[in-house]
């Protein structure tokens, strides 16, 4: 994953909005396109396969997959976009002060066009039935979803803020690392709560359905994990001193 600080307009940039529109931007909005949608159509796609084929798939297998695409799309986009693929992670690398707030909404918007497009070519391609809609709905209360969402999420930016933002971690093992952390939350979670973690996840499937209950348990719990997620790192971050510096006080703390 790679991080894009701010930047003044240049000279040949339009300005639309208020908010700089160059190619590269643009080129970088096109990949977050093509990543959020591919994610969400492999994770998408392995529920509603192992549904119609008899759990074919598998619970442990639609984890998997998942963690798989999350992964495969940081190591392809992650250098154009930062591949987020998520609102919560994007207002959570806004928070570290990692992105800048202006472009927060139109990376938004382009994560939510493209879970739609996922979740309506899915719902074309096998008969257009609601239940072909994969939803993430609380199987127990919506309180304990909230909670289960809200700690996932936070354990998920926490761990992206990590490798993405901080230099003394191993940058290139971003992509495994996140893709396991994906698969992780899933496996204990996915029972209780469907493991959403990305609200674009949960409300396009749900539009595309017409089945809007507890929608909102999977808005405020990324949102508001991740949020706390990205802050919680911020607290932990050495700053403003040398690696050998760290390293000597970190030794000295041990002994």
């Amino acid at each position: 994953m790679e991080v894009y600080a701010d930047h003044q307009p240049a000279a040949d940039e339009d300005v639309v909005c208020g908010v700089p529109v160059s190619v590269t931007f643009l080129q970088m909005l096109l990949a977050e396109l093509f990543s959020t949608f591919f994610l969400l159509f492999a994770g998408m796609a392995a529920i509603v396969v192992n549904g119609e084929k008899q759990g074919v798939v598998t619970f442990p297998g639609i984890t998997v997959v998942w963690g798989m695409a999350v992964m495969v799309m940081i190591y392809t986009v992650g250098h154009i976009s930062g591949a987020h693929m998520n609102p919560a992670v994007t207002v959570g690398f806004a928070i570290a002060r990692r992105f800048p707030w202006k472009r927060v909404p139109a990376y938004m918007l382009v994560q939510m066009v493209a879970a739609i497009m996922a979740s309506v070519m899915l719902r074309l391609m096998f008969g257009g039935k609601h239940e072909f809609a994969p939803v993430t709905q609380p199987t127990g209360s919506n309180i304990q979803s909230l909670v289960m969402e809200f700690i996932t999420t936070f354990y998920l930016v926490f761990v992206v803020m990590a490798v993405a933002t901080d230099d003394r971690a191993v940058g290139h093992m971003a992509g495994l690392t996140v893709g396991a952390t994906i698969m992780l939350n899933a496996l204990f979670s996915g029972p209780v709560t469907g493991a959403s973690m990305n609200p674009v996840r949960s409300i396009a499937p749900a539009l595309v359905a017409g089945k809007l209950k507890s929608l909102w348990v999977y808005i405020l719990g990324p949102f508001a994990g991740g949020a706390a997620g990205a802050w919680a790192y911020g607290l932990i971050r050495h700053i403003g001193k040398p690696q050998r510096e760290i390293t000597k006080s970190t030794d000295r703390a041990g002994h």
